[in-house]
């Protein structure tokens, strides 16, 4: 089992629905040393920051996800996100969508 944080849209139930085809199990976290942008990303979406300033924490969801929903979530990110590993706020550690410096 892999687990994903979430900060966006992939918190909506319809929009999990959309890409999983069932609503994801998820527990409140958080990622420090981050901050978010709404409307980042195409002028809609938000996109997370890293600052390494421990102060500036970013509230979510993280979810319990398979392999295969890791490789549709990458799907629906698009190129304008690469997906990370970092450690939340609760000490375990998620995948998340940062920014695409590429």
């Amino acid at each position: 089992m892999e687990y994903l944080f979430t900060y966006g849209t992939l918190q909506d139930l319809q929009v999990q629905y959309y890409i999983f085809g069932r609503a994801l199990n998820g527990v409140p976290d958080a990622l420090l040393g981050f901050s978010k942008m709404e409307n980042a990303v195409y002028g809609r979406y938000p996109l997370v920051l890293q600052t390494k300033n421990l102060e500036d924490k970013v509230s979510g969801t993280v979810y319990e996800v398979t392999e295969e929903d890791l490789r549709k979530a990458d799907i629906y990110e698009t190129s304008a996100y690469k997906r990370e590993k970092i450690p939340l706020e609760s000490g375990s550690s998620a995948w998340v969508y940062i920014e695409n410096s590429k």
